[in-house]
Order: C-alpha cells, then structure tokens, then sequence
C-alpha cells in the first residue's frame, strides 16, 4: 500500500502507451505458437526496461522476464496471454485486423477477439510502471507472457501446461501468482472476482457411431448410425438434467458438430459427433466422463451398431485460493473505487468458460479476475461477447488493469517480505 499513490500515477502518465501497444498488437494478431511478432515487441521491452533476466522460446514462443526488486522479499507472478484466435474481424477500426493466416490446414481471419491484447499490453504497462519503483519492492516479480491459451494447432504442445513443464515456476518459485481477463461482460472499469471454482474445466468429447451402410430405401439391410446419433444426443442431455446434482456445482455437455453421410438415399457407415464437457468440480467431470461412455456404447449396442468415444482433458477448473483471493480483496477494491474513472467491484457469478490460468493454480495459490471493457452507453448484456468477430473494446478498463495487477504484487510481497 505505501506505493500506490506512484503506482497509480505512473499508470495514468503510460495510459496513452499502453493503448498505443494494444492497438498494434490488435492489428497484427498472431495465433498460438505463432506469436512471434509479439513475442519479440514484449522481450525487447523488458530488456530494454533493464529486468534481471528475460528467457525467450519458452513453450515456443512464450517471454518470462524476472524483475528483482532492492528489498529482500518473496517472489510472485504476474501472468498475460498473448495469442488471437481463428476470427475475421468485422469492426471498423482504423487499427483492425487483415491479418489471414493457417490454422489446423485452413486459411481463416485471425482477430484478438477475445482481448489478449488487451492483457498483454497491460502486462507490459505494469512492467514499466514496477521497473521504475523496484529499489522500494520487497522480492521478486515474474512476469510471464505466454503463448497459445486458447489451445495451440492440433498435434502441437503449447500454453500454460507446456510452460510449466519447461520451468516457468522454477528458478525462482512464485508463492502465489496473479491475472486478469478483459471482459464484455460488465461495464469498462468495474472489477470482478470469485472465491473459489470460477471458469469451468474444458474436455473435447469426440463420438464416432459405427453401422452398416445401405440403401436408404431398404434400412433393415443395414444398421443407421444417423438413428443411433440422434438417440445419443438426446441422452447425453440425461446426464446433466438427470444424473448430476446440480445443487452441488453446475455441468454442460454439449454437441456442436455431427457429420455423416453424403446424399439422401444412401444410409452411411458412420458418423462423427463432436462436443464440449464443462464442470466446476473434478469428481462431476470424472463422473461424466463415464456416463458418456457408458451411454453411448449402451445406445450403441442396442441399436445393433458400436461407437468409440474419445474424451480428452483440456483444461481443469480455474479455481481462485480462497485464503489468497480474500487477503487480496482489498487491494482490487481500493483499485476499483480510485483512480480517474471508480467503478466499483462485484463477485461475478460463475463462468462455463474455461482457462489454462487453471494450470498455474493446481501448483501455486492463483487469482485470476476480470476487468470490464464494455462501453458506457451499451448494456453488457446486449454487448457483443468475447470471442465475436465484433467484440470491442473500451480502451479505458485497460488502466485499471494496469493498476490492478502492479497493486496486487507490491500488496502481496509486501505481505510475505521479511
């Protein structure tokens, strides 16, 4: 607390920089693994800032900068996703993307569509603002920018997970460590938390219904895994309304593709279903993972035809420490009730989205908060949302963010030095 009233100075002298930097990194978007521009724009910066040490290639194209600071203390992390996604913008914007690129065989529109811009260009702005103030922070401070959080390419390793495996929580250990996610989901400015399970854990679900292929005219010749499908989707909608209890923690198990076939009248050997499994609780998700299975192979078998299911785990529940989330409540309201703009601070119901933030928490105490970026004269609930071709931004959330996240680390080191 003894420096917030430099923190939140210095924010408002770099705002104009920090939108500077989100909107080049907006116009020139990169997908997972593939950050290399902006892998390069980050590392320079910290280099050039004089930070102790600053590690490139990590996970691919990910940037670690440790900045030590002049007091003895501990250590903690501040985290920034940096990658787009396969969008084709559709705002007007002097800075919008034209960026097309390759993802998994396909030339799509690449878009910061889901605001990682955003997070990384805060990132860097409290670089700067930490770099200026280090001979009064008590310990440590790594700032990870990492590649790929909305999933690399299929076939590659990528994210949080991969950074993890090449060390990023070694050398030194953070004791706790801290991020944000710009949202649409609130007003520009306002800050929001949650103790405890707060985005769901992510699992692709991927079905294949194997028949026996006929004449359309003649289905008792044959076995229809269009007709096995169709019963399969309507009972895996079983398992969440039926089976689950939802008093305890909410569920989805979601289809969003099914192909098979090629003309009317042929009855095809097969079809492929694809799908997402999201829970707030790793028991539940283990308990659907089985019931899937269970169910459609039941179906299957019923129907005189057999499936293989395909369940792969993606990312776990991002679950915020309480005992972590309640000492730095404080800090996130005294943010969000200060500075040129107060917008104040509310506990955010919880989240079906997912997040490899998670992974940092299964082996440190995290925090991961949102901060709105939605503009005053639209309604969050009518806003375009993260992940639209027309997601914007408003640019003045970015310096709460700013100041949250330096906030967050000087509080917390200055609660564990000595």
């Amino acid at each position: 607390m003894p420096l917030t009233a430099e923190i939140d100075a210095a924010a408002a002298a770099l705002q104009d920089q920090v939108i500077a930097w989100r909107r080049d990194l907006h116009q020139h978007p990169e997908l997972g693994n593939r950050e290399f521009r902006t892998a390069a724009l980050v590392a320079e910066h910290l280099k050039a800032l004089g930070f102790d040490d600053v590690k490139t290639g990590v996970a691919h194209t990910g940037v670690v900068g440790l900045l030590k600071g002049g007091l003895p203390g501990g250590v903690v992390a501040l985290r920034a996703d940096m990658d787009a996604l396969p969008v084709t913008e559709e705002v007007d914007l002097p800075f919008a993307s034209k960026t097309r690129a390759v993802w998994n065989g396909e030339e799509v529109g690449v878009m910061h569509a889901c605001g990682h811009d955003c997070h990384v260009a805060i990132l860097m702005g409290v670089a700067s603002i930490l770099a200026g103030l280090r001979a009064q922070i008590p310990g440590s401070i790594k700032f990870i920018f990492q590649p790929a959080e909305e999933m690399p390419p299929e076939g590659e390793e990528g994210g949080a997970a991969l950074m993890i495996k090449e060390g990023v929580l070694e050398s030194p250990t953070p004791s706790a460590i801290f991020g944000l996610h710009v949202t649409s989901r609130q007003p520009a400015g306002v800050i929001g938390y949650r103790p405890g399970p707060t985005m769901a854990s992510s699992d692709k679900l991927k079905i294949t219904v194997l028949g026996k292929q006929t004449h359309g005219a003649a289905p008792w010749l044959g076995v229809d895994p269009i007709v096995t499908s169709a019963q399969i989707v309507l009972g895996l909608q079983t398992i969440v309304s039926r089976t689950l209890d939802l008093n305890r923690e909410p569920a989805v198990v979601t289809i969003g593709a099914i192909k098979g076939g090629v003309r009317e009248n042929i009855i095809p050997d097969s079809v492929e279903m694809r799908g997402t499994i999201r829970s707030f609780d790793e028991g539940m998700r283990d308990a659907i993972h089985e019931r899937i299975t269970t169910l459609a192979e039941g179906i299957s078998t019923a129907s005189r035809a057999t499936c293989k299911v395909c369940i792969t785990k993606n990312y776990p529940v991002t679950r915020n420490d309480p005992v972590l989330t309640e000492k730095m409540v404080p800090t996130l309201t005294r943010v969000a009730s200060t500075g040129p703009r107060p917008m104040g601070i509310e506990v955010v119901p919880k989240a079906t989205g997912a997040e490899d933030f998670s992974f940092f928490q299964r082996l440190i105490p995290g925090l991961f908060f949102f901060v709105g970026v939605t503009p005053p004269d639209i309604e969050p609930a009518k806003a375009f949302s993260n992940h639209s071709p027309r997601f914007v931004v408003d640019e003045r959330g970015l310096e709460v963010g700013v100041r949250a996240l330096a906030n967050l680390a000087v509080d917390y080191l200055g609660s564990v030095k000595g």
